[in-house]
């Protein structure tokens, strides 16, 4: 998979890079989950329950995408929001100013473009106005 791809890749460019960080370890990550991953397997419909017992205005499918996309980081990326309006601006689909900031500060996202199809795939689900009034909030947010 896709994943896994990506687990080979980042192993074999560490690899070349050791010899500049000699006390470095090894391959490590075949058997360390991703991050917002430290769930079983079977476990993502019980982490969808308990976001919406947390977050009770969230919907099932709007808790599904954010288990699918965020994992267990779900929980910090709403942090202590009580409802949909504390997490900003709703661009489309369910893709917040809270979800963009978490992706600017947590994932590097640099444009519109990085969150819709690089980290979200919402560009599925979203059209070009709404792709750029998401590049105008980043850019209002960098300053």
């Amino acid at each position: 998979g896709k994943i896994t791809t990506y687990r080979k890749l980042a192993e074999a460019a560490m690899a070349r890079l050791l010899p500049f960080f000699p006390g470095a370890p090894g391959d490590w990550t075949a058997g360390e989950a991703l991050p917002g991953g430290a769930f079983p397997v079977d476990g993502a419909a019980a982490l969808a329950g308990r976001l919406r017992a947390d977050y009770p205005f969230l919907t099932g499918p709007w808790a599904r995408r954010l288990v699918r996309t965020y994992g267990t980081r779900a929980h910090a990326m709403l942090g202590a929001a009580r409802g949909a309006l504390d997490l900003g601006q709703d661009f489309g689909a369910t893709l917040t100013e809270t979800e963009i900031g978490w992706l600017m500060d947590h994932e590097w996202a640099q444009s519109a473009e990085d969150v819709l199809w690089r980290r979200t795939k919402l560009g599925l689900h979203l059209d070009a106005d709404a792709a750029a009034r998401i590049e105008a909030w980043m850019a209002a947010r960098r300053g």
